[in-house]
């Protein structure tokens, strides 16, 4: 295998869980819904390629889990400060959020 990677690559990433506390579809997109995600210390906008898979309220009041130290990128002229941790399909026909089996606090770090 070409990408394997040392733990200390691994580290790097910050995984928290989030609970989403607000989604609404991006106008003039076909695939962003944008998203406010509170990580208990704090709240922030993430825009996510999801629509096709989700609607807004499949998704309100969901806990998951979000890489969180990724630097930010503006999209539709905002900034977007984390990304939603999910599983595709090989031909990308389903797409799944991965959701909590227990119900843990906002902000936990994920290892």
């Amino acid at each position: 295998m070409d990408n394997l990677i040392e733990y200390t690559d691994f580290a790097k990433v910050e995984f928290k869980i989030g609970e989403i506390i607000e989604a609404v579809e991006v106008e003039g997109s076909e695939k962003l819904l944008r998203l406010i995600v509170d990580f208990g210390e704090e709240k922030r906008v993430v825009f996510s390629g999801i629509k096709h898979w989700y609607s807004p309220a499949d998704l309100l009041n969901k806990k998951t889990v979000f890489v969180t130290n990724m630097k930010p990128k503006k999209i539709m002229g905002e900034e977007s400060s984390a990304m939603i941790f999910g599983a595709e399909d090989s031909e990308g026909k389903q797409m799944s959020i991965l959701l909590l089996d227990k119900d843990l606090p906002v902000g936990a770090k994920v290892f």
